[in-house]
Protein backbone atom coordinates (compact mmCIF):
# COMPACT_ATOMS: atom_id res chain seq x y z
CA UNK A 1 0.00 0.00 0.00
CA UNK A 2 1.81 3.21 -1.31
CA UNK A 3 1.23 6.75 0.51
CA UNK A 4 1.82 9.53 -1.80
CA UNK A 5 1.19 12.32 -0.11
CA UNK A 6 2.06 14.19 2.83
CA UNK A 7 2.28 12.10 5.32
CA UNK A 8 5.04 10.41 3.93
CA UNK A 9 7.04 13.29 4.05
CA UNK A 10 8.93 12.86 7.35
CA UNK A 11 9.95 9.48 6.99
CA UNK A 12 11.43 9.71 3.40
CA UNK A 13 13.55 13.11 4.89
CA UNK A 14 14.47 11.00 8.19
CA UNK A 15 16.56 9.11 5.90
CA UNK A 16 18.05 11.34 3.66
CA UNK A 17 18.55 14.20 6.24
CA UNK A 18 19.47 11.65 9.08
CA UNK A 19 20.77 13.14 12.28
CA UNK A 20 19.80 17.14 10.38
CA UNK A 21 17.79 19.34 12.85
CA UNK A 22 14.16 19.63 11.82
CA UNK A 23 12.78 21.43 14.40
CA UNK A 24 13.36 23.89 17.41
CA UNK A 25 11.15 25.37 19.68
CA UNK A 26 12.85 27.12 22.55
CA UNK A 27 15.69 24.44 24.40
CA UNK A 28 13.77 21.85 22.58
CA UNK A 29 15.26 20.29 19.26
CA UNK A 30 13.59 17.24 17.30
CA UNK A 31 15.75 15.87 14.69
CA UNK A 32 14.43 13.92 11.73
CA UNK A 33 14.56 10.82 13.18
CA UNK A 34 12.60 12.01 16.39
CA UNK A 35 10.24 13.98 14.81
CA UNK A 36 9.36 10.95 12.43
CA UNK A 37 9.10 8.46 14.87
CA UNK A 38 6.52 11.14 17.03
CA UNK A 39 4.46 11.16 13.43
CA UNK A 40 4.43 7.06 13.80
CA UNK A 41 3.52 6.70 17.12
CA UNK A 42 0.82 9.37 17.00
CA UNK A 43 -0.40 7.85 13.77
CA UNK A 44 -0.95 4.15 15.67
CA UNK A 45 -2.41 6.18 18.59
CA UNK A 46 -5.64 7.73 16.07
CA UNK A 47 -6.36 4.68 14.22
CA UNK A 48 -6.49 3.47 17.60
CA UNK A 49 -9.20 5.34 18.17
CA UNK A 50 -10.96 4.38 15.43
CA UNK A 51 -9.57 7.38 12.72
CA UNK A 52 -9.62 6.14 9.98
CA UNK A 53 -9.20 7.63 5.79
CA UNK A 54 -11.23 10.21 5.45
CA UNK A 55 -11.98 10.90 9.20
CA UNK A 56 -11.94 14.95 10.11
CA UNK A 57 -9.18 15.81 13.02
CA UNK A 58 -9.68 19.48 14.87
CA UNK A 59 -6.27 21.15 15.99
CA UNK A 60 -6.95 24.24 18.25
CA UNK A 61 -3.59 25.74 19.39
CA UNK A 62 -1.05 28.22 18.51
CA UNK A 63 2.65 27.19 16.58
CA UNK A 64 3.57 24.22 18.22
CA UNK A 65 6.01 21.11 16.87
CA UNK A 66 2.84 18.55 17.54
CA UNK A 67 0.90 20.88 15.21
CA UNK A 68 3.16 19.47 12.54
CA UNK A 69 3.08 15.95 14.46
CA UNK A 70 -0.60 16.10 14.33
CA UNK A 71 -0.53 17.22 10.71
CA UNK A 72 1.54 14.62 9.17
CA UNK A 73 -0.03 11.68 11.19
CA UNK A 74 -3.05 12.18 9.70
CA UNK A 75 -1.71 11.90 6.44
CA UNK A 76 -0.30 9.22 7.54
CA UNK A 77 -3.50 7.50 8.01
CA UNK A 78 -5.28 9.36 6.00
CA UNK A 79 -7.40 11.55 8.23
CA UNK A 80 -8.28 15.28 6.96
CA UNK A 81 -7.08 18.11 9.34
CA UNK A 82 -8.70 20.67 10.57
CA UNK A 83 -6.57 24.09 12.10
CA UNK A 84 -8.88 25.85 14.24
CA UNK A 85 -8.11 29.88 14.23
CA UNK A 86 -7.16 30.26 18.41
CA UNK A 87 -8.55 33.81 17.87
CA UNK A 88 -11.79 33.32 17.36
CA UNK A 89 -14.84 33.19 19.78
CA UNK A 90 -15.87 29.93 20.79
CA UNK A 91 -18.97 30.06 19.02
CA UNK A 92 -17.52 30.82 15.74
CA UNK A 93 -15.06 27.24 16.49
CA UNK A 94 -17.96 25.53 17.62
CA UNK A 95 -19.69 25.99 13.99
CA UNK A 96 -16.53 24.22 12.60
CA UNK A 97 -16.46 22.13 14.48
CA UNK A 98 -19.96 20.71 13.64
CA UNK A 99 -19.56 22.01 10.21
CA UNK A 100 -16.02 19.75 9.63
CA UNK A 101 -17.75 16.80 11.74
CA UNK A 102 -14.82 16.47 13.60
CA UNK A 103 -14.30 13.27 14.88
CA UNK A 104 -11.30 13.90 17.59
CA UNK A 105 -10.45 17.73 18.97
CA UNK A 106 -6.62 18.15 20.05
CA UNK A 107 -6.14 21.50 21.89
CA UNK A 108 -3.07 23.02 23.47
CA UNK A 109 -3.81 23.62 27.31
CA UNK A 110 -3.98 27.05 27.80
CA UNK A 111 -7.07 26.89 25.06
CA UNK A 112 -8.73 23.91 27.10
CA UNK A 113 -11.66 26.22 28.17
CA UNK A 114 -12.11 27.99 24.95
CA UNK A 115 -12.29 24.10 23.47
CA UNK A 116 -14.48 23.41 26.53
CA UNK A 117 -16.55 25.95 25.30
CA UNK A 118 -16.29 25.32 21.71
CA UNK A 119 -16.69 21.31 21.88
CA UNK A 120 -17.41 19.68 24.92
CA UNK A 121 -20.70 19.27 24.12
CA UNK A 122 -20.27 18.43 20.42
CA UNK A 123 -20.19 14.93 18.35
CA UNK A 124 -16.79 14.60 19.19
CA UNK A 125 -15.66 11.13 20.43
CA UNK A 126 -12.03 12.09 21.76
CA UNK A 127 -10.00 14.96 22.95
CA UNK A 128 -6.13 15.72 23.51
CA UNK A 129 -4.87 17.98 24.99
CA UNK A 130 -0.66 19.52 23.84
CA UNK A 131 1.42 20.44 26.95
CA UNK A 132 -1.35 19.56 29.90
CA UNK A 133 -2.47 16.78 32.15
CA UNK A 134 -5.43 14.49 31.10
CA UNK A 135 -7.52 15.49 34.21
CA UNK A 136 -10.59 14.23 33.12
CA UNK A 137 -11.58 11.18 31.73
CA UNK A 138 -12.77 12.28 28.46
CA UNK A 139 -9.35 14.14 28.19
CA UNK A 140 -6.11 12.34 27.12
CA UNK A 141 -2.59 14.02 27.47
CA UNK A 142 -0.57 13.90 24.17
CA UNK A 143 2.52 13.19 25.24
CA UNK A 144 0.39 9.87 27.04
CA UNK A 145 -0.58 8.91 24.32
CA UNK A 146 2.63 9.21 21.94
CA UNK A 147 4.86 7.75 25.22
CA UNK A 148 2.07 4.43 24.63
CA UNK A 149 1.98 4.26 20.98
CA UNK A 150 3.18 1.79 18.74
CA UNK A 151 6.17 2.75 16.27
CA UNK A 152 4.84 1.13 13.45
CA UNK A 153 1.64 2.80 12.36
CA UNK A 154 -1.23 1.54 9.52
CA UNK A 155 -0.30 3.42 6.85
CA UNK A 156 -3.53 4.20 4.52
CA UNK A 157 -3.08 4.35 0.45
CA UNK A 158 -3.21 8.23 0.00
CA UNK A 159 -2.86 10.01 -3.31
CA UNK A 160 -2.22 13.48 -4.23
CA UNK A 161 -5.76 14.22 -5.05
CA UNK A 162 -7.05 12.82 -1.67
CA UNK A 163 -8.01 16.18 0.69
CA UNK A 164 -5.36 16.89 2.84
CA UNK A 165 -6.97 19.60 4.82
CA UNK A 166 -9.97 21.85 5.50
CA UNK A 167 -9.16 25.29 5.98
CA UNK A 168 -12.02 27.75 7.19
CA UNK A 169 -12.88 31.27 5.59
CA UNK A 170 -15.19 33.43 5.51
CA UNK A 171 -16.72 35.04 2.76
CA UNK A 172 -19.66 37.79 1.28
CA UNK A 173 -22.58 35.13 3.44
CA UNK A 174 -21.21 35.49 6.47
CA UNK A 175 -20.69 31.79 7.16
CA UNK A 176 -17.34 30.16 6.90
CA UNK A 177 -16.73 27.77 4.29
CA UNK A 178 -14.56 24.81 4.20
CA UNK A 179 -11.87 24.92 1.91
CA UNK A 180 -10.50 21.47 0.74
CA UNK A 181 -6.98 21.25 0.03
CA UNK A 182 -5.43 17.85 -1.36
CA UNK A 183 -1.78 16.48 -0.57
CA UNK A 184 -1.80 17.61 -4.12
CA UNK A 185 -2.21 21.30 -3.55
CA UNK A 186 0.08 21.48 -1.25
CA UNK A 187 2.68 19.79 -2.99
CA UNK A 188 2.72 22.19 -6.11
CA UNK A 189 2.53 25.04 -4.10
CA UNK A 190 6.19 23.76 -2.07
CA UNK A 191 7.31 23.29 -5.40
CA UNK A 192 6.21 26.46 -6.45
CA UNK A 193 8.09 27.98 -3.62
CA UNK A 194 11.42 25.36 -3.69
CA UNK A 195 10.78 26.85 -7.52
CA UNK A 196 10.67 30.66 -7.10
CA UNK A 197 12.17 31.48 -3.72
CA UNK A 198 15.36 29.04 -4.92
CA UNK A 199 15.43 27.37 -0.53
CA UNK A 200 17.72 25.05 -0.38
CA UNK A 201 18.35 22.04 2.40
CA UNK A 202 20.50 24.80 4.54
CA UNK A 203 17.36 26.45 5.10
CA UNK A 204 16.50 27.60 8.58
CA UNK A 205 13.15 29.79 8.44
CA UNK A 206 11.64 31.18 11.67
CA UNK A 207 7.83 30.46 11.98
CA UNK A 208 6.13 33.46 13.68
CA UNK A 209 2.98 33.59 12.04
CA UNK A 210 0.17 30.79 13.28
CA UNK A 211 0.40 27.66 11.52
CA UNK A 212 -3.40 27.96 11.55
CA UNK A 213 -3.14 30.28 9.06
CA UNK A 214 -2.16 28.71 5.60
CA UNK A 215 0.72 31.36 4.55
CA UNK A 216 2.77 30.54 7.65
CA UNK A 217 2.57 26.65 6.74
CA UNK A 218 2.29 26.54 2.93
CA UNK A 219 5.11 29.18 2.38
CA UNK A 220 7.28 28.18 5.16
CA UNK A 221 6.93 24.79 7.15
CA UNK A 222 6.27 22.63 4.04
CA UNK A 223 8.63 23.52 1.41
CA UNK A 224 11.49 23.79 4.33
CA UNK A 225 10.74 20.45 5.55
CA UNK A 226 10.28 19.09 1.82
CA UNK A 227 14.10 20.44 1.34
CA UNK A 228 15.56 19.06 4.32
CA UNK A 229 15.78 22.71 5.97
CA UNK A 230 15.08 23.52 9.81
CA UNK A 231 12.17 25.18 11.14
CA UNK A 232 12.81 27.32 14.55
CA UNK A 233 8.83 27.61 15.80
CA UNK A 234 7.68 30.61 18.40
CA UNK A 235 4.13 30.46 19.44
CA UNK A 236 3.54 34.05 19.10
CA UNK A 237 4.96 37.36 17.37
CA UNK A 238 7.34 38.89 20.07
CA UNK A 239 9.91 41.31 17.87
CA UNK A 240 12.67 40.96 21.08
CA UNK A 241 12.57 37.29 20.59
CA UNK A 242 12.36 37.37 17.05
CA UNK A 243 15.29 39.80 16.47
CA UNK A 244 17.28 37.54 19.49
CA UNK A 245 16.02 33.87 17.28
CA UNK A 246 17.49 35.12 14.43
CA UNK A 247 20.98 35.67 15.77
CA UNK A 248 21.03 32.59 17.86
CA UNK A 249 19.56 30.19 15.22
CA UNK A 250 21.38 31.94 12.17
CA UNK A 251 18.03 32.62 10.63
CA UNK A 252 18.03 32.65 6.55
CA UNK A 253 14.22 32.77 5.90
CA UNK A 254 11.71 34.93 7.69
CA UNK A 255 7.83 35.89 7.11
CA UNK A 256 5.26 38.14 8.05
CA UNK A 257 2.57 40.19 7.39
CA UNK A 258 3.91 44.51 7.42
CA UNK A 259 2.61 44.98 11.32
CA UNK A 260 5.02 42.15 11.95
CA UNK A 261 7.94 43.57 10.42
CA UNK A 262 6.92 47.16 11.26
CA UNK A 263 7.47 46.06 14.95
CA UNK A 264 10.35 44.37 14.39
CA UNK A 265 11.90 47.57 12.99
CA UNK A 266 10.59 49.54 15.42
CA UNK A 267 11.96 47.87 18.63
CA UNK A 268 14.58 49.04 20.83
CA UNK A 269 16.87 46.10 19.81
CA UNK A 270 16.65 46.16 16.09
CA UNK A 271 20.06 48.96 15.62
CA UNK A 272 21.94 46.45 17.16
CA UNK A 273 20.71 43.03 15.91
CA UNK A 274 22.77 41.00 13.58
CA UNK A 275 20.66 40.19 10.43
CA UNK A 276 23.55 38.86 8.55
CA UNK A 277 21.59 35.38 7.75
CA UNK A 278 18.76 36.27 6.60
CA UNK A 279 18.56 36.37 2.91
CA UNK A 280 14.58 35.89 2.22
CA UNK A 281 12.05 38.25 3.56
CA UNK A 282 8.61 37.64 2.29
CA UNK A 283 5.78 39.46 2.90
CA UNK A 284 1.70 38.94 2.29
CA UNK A 285 -1.43 40.36 3.37
CA UNK A 286 -0.95 43.53 1.98
CA UNK A 287 1.57 46.08 0.79
CA UNK A 288 4.66 46.87 2.53
CA UNK A 289 4.67 50.32 3.79
CA UNK A 290 7.51 52.35 2.05
CA UNK A 291 8.94 53.27 5.66
CA UNK A 292 8.82 49.97 6.32
CA UNK A 293 10.94 48.58 3.39
CA UNK A 294 13.48 51.78 3.65
CA UNK A 295 14.14 50.34 7.17
CA UNK A 296 15.18 47.18 6.05
CA UNK A 297 17.20 48.58 2.76
CA UNK A 298 19.08 50.15 5.21
CA UNK A 299 20.15 47.45 6.60
CA UNK A 300 20.78 45.85 3.47
CA UNK A 301 17.75 43.63 3.46
CA UNK A 302 14.49 44.01 0.83
CA UNK A 303 11.44 42.08 1.15
CA UNK A 304 9.57 39.55 -1.57
CA UNK A 305 5.72 40.32 -1.58
CA UNK A 306 2.84 38.40 -3.42
CA UNK A 307 -0.42 37.14 -3.96
CA UNK A 308 -2.41 34.39 -3.22
CA UNK A 309 -5.59 32.77 -1.13
CA UNK A 310 -6.60 30.24 1.17
CA UNK A 311 -7.96 28.35 -2.02
CA UNK A 312 -4.46 28.42 -3.58
CA UNK A 313 -2.24 26.52 -1.08
CA UNK A 314 -1.99 30.11 -1.08
CA UNK A 315 0.42 31.32 -3.73
CA UNK A 316 -0.46 32.52 -6.93
CA UNK A 317 2.33 35.40 -7.48
CA UNK A 318 5.26 36.06 -6.32
CA UNK A 319 7.35 39.64 -7.07
CA UNK A 320 11.43 38.79 -6.93
CA UNK A 321 13.22 40.34 -4.78
CA UNK A 322 15.46 42.45 -7.41
CA UNK A 323 12.34 43.54 -9.22
CA UNK A 324 10.93 45.12 -5.92
CA UNK A 325 11.61 48.10 -6.61
CA UNK A 326 11.33 48.16 -10.30
CA UNK A 327 7.71 47.04 -9.85
CA UNK A 328 6.60 49.51 -6.52
CA UNK A 329 2.33 48.17 -5.77
CA UNK A 330 2.92 45.19 -8.23
CA UNK A 331 1.81 41.95 -6.13
CA UNK A 332 4.51 39.64 -8.70
CA UNK A 333 3.99 37.26 -11.58
CA UNK A 334 2.39 34.10 -11.74
CA UNK A 335 4.51 31.35 -9.49
CA UNK A 336 6.23 28.49 -11.73
CA UNK A 337 3.32 26.05 -12.04
CA UNK A 338 0.48 28.09 -11.70
CA UNK A 339 -1.41 30.61 -14.40
CA UNK A 340 -3.27 33.51 -13.58
CA UNK A 341 -5.44 35.67 -15.67
CA UNK A 342 -7.61 38.64 -15.86
CA UNK A 343 -11.43 38.19 -16.95
CA UNK A 344 -14.00 40.34 -17.76
CA UNK A 345 -17.96 39.74 -15.89
CA UNK A 346 -18.48 37.61 -18.96
CA UNK A 347 -15.28 35.55 -18.64
CA UNK A 348 -13.65 36.50 -21.29
CA UNK A 349 -9.71 37.33 -20.99
CA UNK A 350 -8.58 40.65 -20.66
CA UNK A 351 -5.81 42.46 -22.44
CA UNK A 352 -2.88 43.68 -20.71
CA UNK A 353 -3.57 47.18 -18.66
CA UNK A 354 -7.28 46.38 -18.59
CA UNK A 355 -8.73 45.60 -15.24
CA UNK A 356 -10.97 42.48 -14.39
CA UNK A 357 -11.14 39.95 -11.99
CA UNK A 358 -8.04 38.00 -10.90
CA UNK A 359 -8.50 34.28 -11.75
CA UNK A 360 -5.95 31.34 -11.07
CA UNK A 361 -5.51 28.07 -12.21
CA UNK A 362 -3.05 25.56 -11.24
CA UNK A 363 -2.58 22.12 -9.13
CA UNK A 364 -2.46 24.21 -6.14
CA UNK A 365 -5.85 25.64 -6.09
CA UNK A 366 -8.35 24.06 -3.90
CA UNK A 367 -10.61 21.08 -4.60
CA UNK A 368 -14.36 22.03 -2.97
CA UNK A 369 -15.72 23.83 -0.42
CA UNK A 370 -16.65 21.23 2.21
CA UNK A 371 -20.09 20.04 1.82
CA UNK A 372 -21.00 23.34 -0.19
CA UNK A 373 -21.41 22.33 -3.93
CA UNK A 374 -23.47 25.55 -5.10
CA UNK A 375 -20.27 27.29 -3.42
CA UNK A 376 -17.46 25.37 -4.92
CA UNK A 377 -19.79 26.07 -8.62
CA UNK A 378 -19.43 29.87 -8.02
CA UNK A 379 -16.22 29.89 -7.35
CA UNK A 380 -14.86 28.05 -10.17
CA UNK A 381 -15.12 29.21 -13.93
CA UNK A 382 -14.05 26.00 -16.01
CA UNK A 383 -10.75 25.51 -14.94
CA UNK A 384 -10.06 28.97 -13.43
CA UNK A 385 -10.43 29.84 -9.73
CA UNK A 386 -12.48 33.23 -8.84
CA UNK A 387 -10.83 34.96 -6.65
CA UNK A 388 -13.48 38.21 -6.70
CA UNK A 389 -10.58 40.58 -6.54
CA UNK A 390 -10.10 42.77 -9.38
CA UNK A 391 -6.33 43.86 -10.77
CA UNK A 392 -4.88 43.81 -14.32
CA UNK A 393 -1.40 42.25 -15.68
CA UNK A 394 1.10 44.13 -17.70
CA UNK A 395 2.88 43.27 -20.85
CA UNK A 396 5.51 41.61 -18.78
CA UNK A 397 2.52 39.90 -16.28
CA UNK A 398 3.08 41.70 -13.30
CA UNK A 399 -0.02 41.47 -11.36
CA UNK A 400 -1.68 44.61 -10.01
CA UNK A 401 -4.28 44.12 -7.29
CA UNK A 402 -6.91 47.54 -7.63
CA UNK A 403 -9.99 46.66 -5.70
CA UNK A 404 -11.47 43.40 -3.72
CA UNK A 405 -14.97 42.60 -4.70
CA UNK A 406 -15.21 41.05 -1.51
CA UNK A 407 -15.00 44.27 0.63
CA UNK A 408 -12.88 42.23 2.75
CA UNK A 409 -10.72 44.08 5.09
CA UNK A 410 -7.13 42.95 5.96
CA UNK A 411 -6.10 43.72 9.61
CA UNK A 412 -2.63 43.13 10.76
CA UNK A 413 -2.29 40.24 8.27
CA UNK A 414 -6.59 38.82 9.45
CA UNK A 415 -8.62 38.62 6.88
CA UNK A 416 -12.00 40.05 7.72
CA UNK A 417 -15.56 39.85 5.72
CA UNK A 418 -17.79 42.70 6.82
CA UNK A 419 -20.87 40.30 5.95
CA UNK A 420 -20.53 38.61 9.24
CA UNK A 421 -20.19 41.60 11.30
CA UNK A 422 -23.44 42.92 9.79
CA UNK A 423 -25.44 40.02 10.09
CA UNK A 424 -24.77 39.88 14.00
CA UNK A 425 -25.65 43.91 14.46
CA UNK A 426 -28.48 43.56 12.51
CA UNK A 427 -29.75 41.47 15.04
CA UNK A 428 -30.14 44.48 17.48
CA UNK A 429 -34.17 45.78 16.56
CA UNK A 430 -32.89 49.38 16.55
CA UNK A 431 -30.85 48.83 13.75
CA UNK A 432 -32.31 49.64 10.46
CA UNK A 433 -28.74 48.99 8.40
CA UNK A 434 -25.29 48.89 9.18
CA UNK A 435 -22.53 48.96 6.65
CA UNK A 436 -19.01 47.58 8.44
CA UNK A 437 -16.13 49.15 5.99
CA UNK A 438 -12.32 49.16 6.72
CA UNK A 439 -10.24 52.06 7.79
CA UNK A 440 -6.59 53.29 7.98
CA UNK A 441 -4.73 52.19 11.14
CA UNK A 442 -0.96 53.22 11.66
CA UNK A 443 -0.14 49.45 13.21
CA UNK A 444 -2.17 46.82 12.05
CA UNK A 445 -2.99 48.34 8.38
CA UNK A 446 -6.83 48.94 8.70
CA UNK A 447 -9.37 47.98 11.03
CA UNK A 448 -13.44 47.77 10.84
CA UNK A 449 -15.49 50.54 11.56
CA UNK A 450 -19.13 50.03 11.51
CA UNK A 451 -21.76 52.97 9.84
CA UNK A 452 -25.29 52.13 11.03
CA UNK A 453 -28.56 54.00 10.75
CA UNK A 454 -30.68 52.97 13.73
CA UNK A 455 -34.58 53.09 13.83
CA UNK A 456 -34.73 53.78 17.89
CA UNK A 457 -32.05 54.78 20.51
CA UNK A 458 -29.20 52.61 20.36
CA UNK A 459 -25.37 53.96 21.87
CA UNK A 460 -22.25 52.37 20.44
CA UNK A 461 -21.43 50.92 23.57
CA UNK A 462 -24.69 48.18 22.98
CA UNK A 463 -23.78 47.49 19.04
CA UNK A 464 -20.07 46.85 20.25
CA UNK A 465 -20.99 44.98 23.60
CA UNK A 466 -23.59 42.52 21.58
CA UNK A 467 -21.02 41.75 19.61
CA UNK A 468 -18.38 40.76 22.78
CA UNK A 469 -17.56 37.11 22.75
CA UNK A 470 -19.82 36.07 19.69
CA UNK A 471 -16.68 37.00 17.52
CA UNK A 472 -13.01 37.11 17.54
CA UNK A 473 -11.61 40.24 19.20
CA UNK A 474 -9.68 41.35 16.22
CA UNK A 475 -13.12 41.46 14.03
CA UNK A 476 -15.16 43.90 16.59
CA UNK A 477 -15.72 47.27 14.78
CA UNK A 478 -13.33 50.07 16.47
CA UNK A 479 -16.26 51.96 16.55
CA UNK A 480 -19.23 52.97 15.59
CA UNK A 481 -20.86 55.88 13.45
CA UNK A 482 -24.10 56.85 13.71
CA UNK A 483 -26.17 58.32 9.83
CA UNK A 484 -29.35 59.63 8.74
CA UNK A 485 -28.94 57.23 5.52
CA UNK A 486 -26.47 55.11 4.11
CA UNK A 487 -25.37 55.84 0.57
CA UNK A 488 -26.56 53.66 -2.12
CA UNK A 489 -26.53 52.37 -6.12
CA UNK A 490 -29.01 52.28 -8.08
CA UNK A 491 -30.43 48.69 -7.17
CA UNK A 492 -30.04 49.73 -3.34
CA UNK A 493 -26.64 47.96 -2.60
CA UNK A 494 -24.36 49.85 0.00
CA UNK A 495 -21.93 51.84 -1.76
CA UNK A 496 -18.70 51.47 0.39
CA UNK A 497 -16.29 53.05 -1.50
CA UNK A 498 -18.38 56.40 -0.66
CA UNK A 499 -18.01 55.70 3.38
CA UNK A 500 -14.51 54.69 3.42
CA UNK A 501 -13.17 57.77 1.81
CA UNK A 502 -15.49 59.98 4.61
CA UNK A 503 -14.59 57.96 8.03
CA UNK A 504 -11.79 57.57 10.05
CA UNK A 505 -11.02 56.52 13.70
CA UNK A 506 -10.60 60.31 14.56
Amino acid sequence: MKNQGLGSWISRRRVKSEGDIAVIQGDRAYRYEELGDRIDRFASALAERGVAKGDRVAYLGNNHPDFLTSFFACGLVGAIFVPLNTRLAPRELEYMIEDSGARLLIAHEELRDVARAAAWSSAIERRIIVDGPAEVPAVESFEEVVAAASATPPVAEVTLDDPAMILYTSGTTGRPKGAVLTHGNFTWNSMNVLVDYDLTSEERTLLIAPMFHVASLGMGALPTLLKGGTLVVQEKVDPGAVLAAVQEHGITSLSGVPTTFQMLAEHPGWDEADLSTLRRLTCGGSSVPLRVIEAYEKRGLSFSSGYGMTETSPGATSLPYRKAREHVGSSGIAHFFTDVRIASPDGDEMPAGEAGEIEISGPNVMKEYWLRPDATRDAHRGEWLRSGDIGFLDEQGYLTISDRVKDMIISGGENIYPAEIEQLIMERTEIESVAVIGVPDERWGEVPLAIAVARSEITAEDVLAHLAGRIAKYKIPRGVRFVDELPRTASGKVRKVALRGKFTLE
